[in-house]
């Protein structure tokens, strides 16, 4: 019933470093994008602080799939969502069904840094 909003999920390819590390590749071509819908997405938090080179700006967005949805989002994503570039801000919680202890649905914040 409220579940109509949706997102773009996009994941970090991989590359090796001079080091021989694997790190992540955020250029365009080694992303993976994924449509995400069956989402509420509700403002949760805004920040705002100053000094005397500029104005830091945090909003937050709380994020809850359906009811038996479990969509592939992980802390690591980033998200796009209404023309701007989101992080994931901690863990995506999985919440369980108390009756079956299957996952339910799940919740995370998404954050947009400016200034």
């Amino acid at each position: 019933m409220f579940f109509f909003d949706s997102l773009v999920r996009v994941r970090a390819g991989a590359h090796t470093s001079r080091g021989g590390d694997t790190v992540p590749d955020w250029s365009p071509g080694a992303v993976s994008r994924l449509t995400v819908g069956n989402l509420n997405i509700q403002p949760a938090s805004q920040s705002e602080s100053t000094d005397a080179t500029r104005t830091a700006v945090v909003t937050g967005w709380r994020v809850q799939s359906a009811e038996g949805t479990r969509p592939d989002i992980t802390a690591a994503d980033r998200l796009e969502w209404r023309g701007m570039t989101l992080d994931v801000d901690g863990e995506v919680a999985q919440w369980p069904d108390p009756l079956t202890g299957a996952v339910h649905h799940v919740e995370f914040t998404m954050v947009r840094a400016t200034g």
